[in-house]
């Protein structure tokens, strides 16, 4: 049974499936591993195993009626604590929120339930969602799966240790500048960034909500898709018979050359990789790209002020100071500057979309530097800064365009491969997902 706790989701439904794995002794196996495991406070915020019994019992038997409701029917998942879960608090990371209990379930929790998925709990995350690196001194920081010595990238930190200490199968994060891709990137996961406005965001406490977005970390593409009809409660994309050959992609050059060295080889590796299964490679810039990333200044840290400005001021020594800061640096921007740059964003995705038409995706290093050092991080207001904002540079081309991106895991640690591909065209990104997993396996 330890096995399971290692398998693939898809895997494990198909084991359910087929009558070899029973929902409830999977379940009880990864409340006991959760249970058992040292850093389990660190990593979940809140199991919730009554919840994950009873949904495992009606799943075990749905699967004796043969009555399942989807290929995920009797998995466990876990989930960041900015979903709101009945009758269990959600507090995102933040004592500003400590002993918020929502009453109704995130939509997307509701219909992974309705797919039959078992809820194992909640996940410790960046306060507010607002940091890459995953370090919070207000509630837990986890751990990451390579060095106990390093941050696990954030802010969706305790979903992917909750994968990485094979504490759960599947896990369910947020993107708003990076979220989801970072701490995939930095602990060898595969990350799926939704696009803007495609996976529902009603129950999720927002950071910035025309930036905000849902999406799977997993251990491979499959799960992904899988992931991602859960939480639309839909069908999962069709990956068989995907390919790389005569599939075109560009790779932006600037945001490679310029990552460090470690990212930027693995990256180079993985892309060479690409090109023998077939894949054709040119290399470039989008001017679009600059034009939208110099705005990022005008784009976060005002939104994710204006909603929060209440609470936040009623109680600022509630919050850890540095992502305080970061709030506040949206305080004192003038709103014409940040109603002119979200029309610029506009017009500069318009004209990403253009300049890349001829592309089947984009591609770059997913993040441009390896997980940081958290003794420093503490220690160094510079280098936190720093490596907070490299955490999120590569990540966030997506968000300011509105892009949905997908990472996967390449042969050096904490290294990764982002495509990027146009708004709503997540079943042609997991296909190529699909293919470039085989290419770099």
């Amino acid at each position: 049974m330890r096995n399971w706790l290692w398998m693939s989701a898809g895997d494990l439904g198909r084991g359910i499936g087929d009558g070899t794995i029973d929902p409830e002794a999977l379940c009880d196996t990864y409340l006991a591993a959760i249970d058992a495991n040292a850093d389990r406070d660190i990593i979940f915020a809140r199991p919730t195993e009554d919840r994950a019994r009873a949904e495992a019992a009606s799943a075990a038997t749905r699967a004796r009626n043969g009555t399942r409701r989807g290929p995920l029917d009797g998995v466990p998942i876990s989930w960041k604590d900015m979903f709101d879960s009945a009758g269990t608090a959600t507090e995102a990371g933040s004592a500003l929120l400590k002993g918020r209990v929502p009453v109704d379930d995130a939509e997307v929790l509701a219909n992974a339930t309705a797919g039959g998925a078992v809820c194992l709990g909640k996940t410790h995350m960046s306060e507010l969602a607002f940091s890459g690196l995953g370090y919070n001194p207000v509630t837990a920081t986890p751990p990451n799966r390579h060095d106990r010595a390093l941050v696990p990238g954030g802010s969706s930190s305790g979903a992917a240790a909750s994968l990485a200490f094979g504490l759960a199968p599947l896990a369910i994060g947020s993107d708003t500048g990076g979220s989801v891709r970072t701490p995939a990137a930095w602990n060898n996961l595969v990350g799926l960034k939704t696009s803007w406005g495609r996976v529902s965001m009603r129950g999720c406490v927002p950071l910035a909500e025309s930036m905000d977005t849902v999406g799977p970390l997993c251990r491979n593409v499959e799960d992904a898709a899988l992931g991602l009809a859960l939480l639309e409660g839909g069908r999962p994309t069709d990956l068989t018979g995907a390919t790389l050959k005569g599939r075109r992609f560009l790779v932006l050059a600037d945001y490679t050359e310029s990552s460090r060295d470690a990212p930027r080889a693995a990256f180079e590796d993985a892309v060479a990789r690409l090109e023998e299964a077939g894949a054709v490679i040119a290399r470039g810039e989008v001017p679009a790209v600059k034009t939208a990333m110099d705005l990022t200044p005008c784009l976060f840290s005002p939104e994710a002020y204006a909603i929060w400005r209440d609470r936040i001021e009623a109680a600022p020594d509630l919050m850890f100071d540095r992502i305080l800061q970061r709030f506040r640096t949206g305080r004192d921007m003038d709103a014409a500057d940040v109603l002119a740059a979200y029309r610029t964003r506009a017009a500069a995705e318009r004209e990403y979309l253009r300049d890349t038409a001829g592309y089947d995706a984009i591609l770059l290093p997913t993040v441009a530097s390896t997980a940081p050092d958290r003794q420093r991080l503490i220690e160094d207001d510079e280098y936190y800064v720093t490596e907070n904002l490299l955490a999120l540079r590569n990540t966030r081309v997506g968000n300011v365009l509105g892009l949905c991106g997908l990472t996967l895991p390449t042969e050096t640690a904490m290294c990764g491969l982002m495509a990027l591909a146009p708004p709503m065209a997540e079943e042609r990104l997991l296909r190529l997902g699909a293919a470039m997993e085989t290419a770099l396996a």
